[in-house]
């Protein structure tokens, strides 16, 4: 079954167990109009969905073709998601660093299993 986009967007909001207030901010939008958008009433802008798929690392052709089926969106836990935007943030040298971390605690572990 396929969902509208205000759908697909609940959905995603509530498989992460954000509340409408919490989701909002992620979003850079208000409360009021993610409940219209989830409701049908408002469609997202484009700077929303681009946000949306950016911070989730979702399909924004998926999204917006309305070709993502409920629960077929990849979706990130909490920690990925903060790991996520916070890598982001950070300048090129550090991201490298980052990898350079992870790339070692993945070998590390990986013998250990």
């Amino acid at each position: 079954m396929f969902m509208n986009i205000g759908k697909q967007i609940k959905s995603i909001r509530k498989q992460h167990k954000f509340t409408q207030i919490q989701f909002a901010k992620v979003l850079n939008i208000s409360q009021g109009n993610l409940s219209e958008i989830e409701s049908g009433k408002l469609d997202p802008s484009l700077e929303t969905v681009i946000n949306l798929c950016r911070k989730f690392n979702l399909d924004f052709n998926g999204l917006i073709n309305n070709q993502v089926s409920e629960g077929s969106t990849l979706i990130l836990d909490a920690n990925e998601t903060k790991l996520i935007y916070g890598f982001r943030q950070l300048q090129a040298e550090a991201k490298e660093e980052v990898i350079d971390f992870i790339e070692l605690k993945l070998k590390r572990y990986s013998e250990t299993i």
